[in-house]
């Protein structure tokens, strides 16, 4: 029963850190399965990932009530992201991933910056032909599905800023079509950690009552603030995850940074 309320509690957070700013939950769930439940790390990315496909289904359903679902994108996304899912599981569980951790965390600072100066560079609206958003969606799935299936994170990180950088999404838009990524992605991430033994199903049933009432939560809240504020939260969030990924500095590390 304990562990049934604590595994609540870690799915309740997630899900409303997930539903507020368009992303999985894993940066969340991955380090307190490590630290309260003393999961493995291949335990904790395995166990994420079955609770990222309801954080998806709750939060893409709330979102998508709100019209800020756009299902093309999120079928070009997941068209390879679904594919290289399978690879980044194996992946994590075959080599350390340190390296990875420092370079990703980099490039979500990055992106980070990047959105914070992009209502600066010019006021012109530009837009890209349906062609060339198209091959952007199908590089950024292939990304986010191996990350997604390495991990046990939803990808939004990548995902979020792609939409908003490059295809001139607004904020409540990306998110919400984040989101529903994250289902057929993180499906076949959870098959894969599944199939190595990687999945500790005795926390489900805490976990995904918690993760599916918090992305109620979070993504009714996130529909009451403005573009604008939502995008600043969503960037303080991956700022902070990029400093905690660039930290990562050895492999016996891995139990203390943030997934």
């Amino acid at each position: 029963m304990k562990n049934h309320l604590i595994s609540f509690a870690i799915g309740l957070a997630a899900g409303i850190f997930g539903g507020l700013i368009g992303i999985g939950g894993g940066i969340i769930m991955v380090p307190l399965m490590i630290i309260v439940l003393k999961f493995s790390r291949q335990q904790a990315h395995g166990t994420s990932l079955v609770g990222l496909i309801f954080t998806g289904l709750g939060g893409a359903f709330t979102y998508g009530l709100q019209g800020n679902v756009n299902l093309l994108a999120a079928a070009v996304l997941a068209g390879t992201g679904v594919f290289t899912a399978y690879a980044g599981a194996h992946f994590a569980s075959a080599l350390p991933d340190w390296k990875l951790k420092k370079a990703f965390g980099g490039f979500l600072i990055f992106c980070a910056a990047v959105m914070i100066i992009k209502p600066f560079l010019h006021s012109g609206g530009t837009t890209h032909s349906v062609y060339f958003n198209i091959l952007v969606f199908l590089i950024t799935g292939a990304a986010t599905g191996f990350l997604s299936g390495m991990m046990g994170v939803g990808g939004g990180a990548i995902m979020i800023p792609a939409m908003v950088l490059l295809a001139g999404f607004g904020q409540h838009v990306a998110q919400g079509t984040s989101l529903l990524v994250i289902v057929p992605v993180g499906m076949v991430g959870a098959f894969a950690h599944h199939e190595l033994g990687n999945v500790v199903k005795g926390c489900l049933p805490g976990l995904i009552p918690g993760i599916l009432l918090g992305v109620f939560l979070g993504g009714h809240l996130a529909g009451f603030i403005p573009d604008t504020p939502l995008r600043l939260v969503f960037m303080a969030a991956i700022i902070f995850v990029g400093i905690r990924y660039i930290r990562a500095s050895a492999p016996s590390m891995f139990t203390g940074i943030i997934s």
